[in-house]
Formats: C-alpha cells, sequence, structure tokens
C-alpha cells in the first residue's frame, strides 16, 4: 500500500473523482475525493474510492493525490473511457456552475478485492448522489456500504448537479446515511420531496427522525450553517471570506463535521471550525486547498 494505514482514524470517499475545468485551469476534485483529502488534513488516514481512465488525467490523478497524502490503491482503471472531468463556469460572486460530460470513468466504478478488505478498518466514509447517476456505479457504492460493519459513520452529502439525481436514488442513499449534508437548494428540493413543513430548524429535525440521522447539516454560504442532531442544534453565522471560488467549501466542510463527530466533540465546536476552514477554501483557487497549521489542528 502505497500510504500506510496507521491508528489514524481510516476514512474515505466513495464515487466521482475528476478534473474541474475553469477557463484554462484545470484542478482535481470530485466531492467524495476532496472529502477525503481535507479529512487527511484533519488527521485522518484518507482512502479514494473510484475510478479513472487509462489517460493523462487519469496518472496526473494518481501522482496528485499520492502528492496530498491520499490512499490511491482502491482507484481502479477503466479501460475504453476518459478520466472525469467537468467544464465549471465561475460567476461574479465566485460561485461556480458545473456541466458533466457523459459515460465518463466514475460512471464505471469497479471495487475489487483489497477494498473490500479495508472495509472493517473504515470509521466514515463520504458518498453522494452525482456518481449514482450510472447504475453500475450506483450498485458498486450501495453494494459496499451496506457491507459496512456497525459502527461506520455514513455521510451522504445531496449534490443536485444537471438531472443526475431521482427521489428514488436520494431515498435510498438516506437510508443508508448516518449523517445528511445539504445547501440551501438542496433543502429546498428535500422540502418539495418529502412535503416537509415548519421552519428550516424544524424540516431538518423531520428528516433527522424520519431516517434516523445521527445529524443532519445545512449549509447556507456567506449565512453560515445549521446542524441539527437528535438532541442538540447549533447554529452558526459564518465568517467573511475574499471569495475566488467556491468549489470544494462544502466538501471540506462535511470533512471537518466528520472528524468532529468521530471525535466527539460538541455541534458548535464543529460548526464554528467547519466554518472557519470553509471560508479560507473559498479565498483560494480549485477544491483540494492545503489548510495552515491552526486550521489542521482540531
Amino acid at each position: 500500500m502505497q500510504n500506510s494505514i496507521s491508528k489514524q482514524p481510516v476514512v474515505a470517499g466513495i464515487g466521482e473523482v475528476l478534473w474541474d475545468v475553469v477557463g484554462e485551469h484545470e484542478t482535481l476534485g470530485g466531492a467524495p475525493i476532496n472529502f477525503a483529502f481535507q479529512a487527511g488534513q484533519l488527521g485522518a488516514a484518507a482512502l479514494a474510492i473510484s475510478s479513472i481512465g487509462d489517460d493523462v488525467r487519469g496518472q496526473r490523478t494518481i501522482s496528485t493525490l499520492r502528492e496530498y497524502g491520499v490512499v490511491t490503491d482502491h482507484i481502479t482503471v477503466v479501460d475504453g473511457v476518459p478520466t472525469g472531468y467537468v467544464q465549471a463556469r465561475v460567476d461574479a460572486d465566485g460561485v461556480a456552475a458545473y456541466e458533466f460530460p457523459a459515460e465518463v470513468a466514475w460512471d464505471r466504478i469497479a471495487i475489487e478485492s483489497a477494498t473490500w478488505a479495508i472495509a472493517p478498518q473504515l470509521r466514515a466514509i463520504c458518498f453522494g448522489s452525482l456518481a449514482q447517476r450510472a447504475e453500475h456505479s450506483r450498485e458498486a457504492i450501495h453494494s459496499f456500504l451496506k457491507a459496512l460493519p456497525p459502527g461506520v459513520l455514513k455521510i451522504f452529502d445531496l449534490n443536485i448537479r444537471q438531472d443526475y439525481y431521482s427521489t428514488e436514488i436520494i431515498r435510498d442513499s438516506l437510508i443508508q446515511a448516518d449523517i445528511l449534508k445539504l445547501n440551501d437548494d438542496e433543502i429546498a428540493l428535500l422540502t418539495r420531496q418529502e412535503g416537509l413543513k415548519g421552519s428550516t430548524e424544524q424540516r431538518l429535525t423531520a428528516l433527522v427522525e424520519r431516517y434516523r440521522l445521527s445529524l443532519a447539516v445545512l449549509t447556507r454560504g456567506e449565512r453560515g450553517s445549521l446542524l441539527v442532531s437528535p438532541t442538540a442544534t447549533a447554529d452558526h453565522c459564518g465568517y467573511q471570506a475574499d471569495v475566488v471560488d467556491t468549489i470544494g467549501a462544502g466538501d471540506s466542510f462535511t470533512a471537518v463535521i466528520a472528524m468532529g463527530m468521530l471525535r466527539g466533540y460538541a455541534l458548535d465546536k464543529i460548526n464554528e471550525h467547519a466554518n472557519l476552514v470553509a471560508a479560507h477554501v473559498c479565498g483560494r483557487r480549485g477544491a483540494m486547498v492545503v489548510l495552515p497549521e491552526n486550521l489542521r489542528n482540531f
């Protein structure tokens, strides 16, 4: 194994790995892989579970992740399709919009014996809805999630990209999840889909109760975030940032949530640090932003 698994909590992101193409610049990303990278900065042994093509972008994916300390042994190579990429357009406020090509390597995620073998060591795993757009990857992801032992923290990051989601995908994922991570657009979607009523906190509480979640997380951009568990609530107004782009900010937020929950921190402490990290990421280009020492210490 390229990076040894130590006594650090072993944390994985499973799903899309891709290159964010913004103008002439390309930076490595993909929500679950961004999550793994940031969890590694916060003290986890970080794994990426995905697939790449046999191409230049695929080679760069492996070398970049290794440079960042993310274990790449669980990324398979798929012949005949390109490594994932996405055209990202960033508006004047730094907010990114995405256009995904069809039929790329992460639509054919393959989980090999070495990955099945590492499952008992996992403490947390993040998965999303985007990588489930293709039936092959959807089945692979859910098979792996169902095989995990009790106690593994499963984090569902709902991503409503283009039309690559459905009520079935969302509900099946919620059934698997312990933690749900949403933004403003995504809670609006779930409000309609699930017939939620009342205040934002009441709607998150309803989701926690309906799907037996340990935590529901709502990020609200510059307005901060709201965390709701079965026993506590934490509301944070956020931190101001000179936004370069928002790519990867939500994923860094999710990584702090995972590490804070694994360490048993109070929701207020988790929420504050997650906002600090996300604001820092917004102020830098690309998803995989290296954190300063004060933000790594959590």
